[in-house]
């Protein structure tokens, strides 16, 4: 099944992650077919159904970073912008330092929301 690997984007933050053990090659989002897996190294991780995407949207930028969220909604991000928002319903599982949750509504740093947004598009 093809897929397309879109990285989390790191900004000037990056060493502190880093140091932390969030390192950008453990941090992405593979969208294919059936589903979209969202890592962000140790801090946080989702396999979403594909058919539970119900829409993705530019979301403009956050003042942290880093894994943080509550009540179904989580900012995950090694930069401050640019970022997509993806709807979730039904609500998919997820984890954040192992901790289960419930997923409804997932934002993320990335290079070029379009191309998320078209990666989205094109596999649904």
């Amino acid at each position: 099944m093809d897929g397309t690997r879109i990285p989390i984007r790191f900004g000037r933050w990056k060493p502190l992650l880093v140091a932390l053990g969030v390192t950008p090659g453990r941090s992405f989002l593979d969208v294919d077919p059936v589903r979209v897996r969202v890592r962000m190294s140790w801090g946080f991780r989702a396999d979403v159904p594909r058919s539970s995407i119900r829409s993705a949207r530019h979301a403009g930028s956050a003042l942290s970073i880093g894994v943080h969220g509550w009540g179904g909604r989580w900012l995950v991000n090694g930069a401050s912008g640019p970022l997509v928002a993806l709807a979730i319903d039904p609500p998919a599982r997820a984890r954040t330092l192992g901790v289960p949750l419930r997923l409804r509504e997932l934002t993320v740093s990335v290079d070029d929301p379009d191309a998320v947004i078209a990666a989205l598009d094109a596999s649904g």
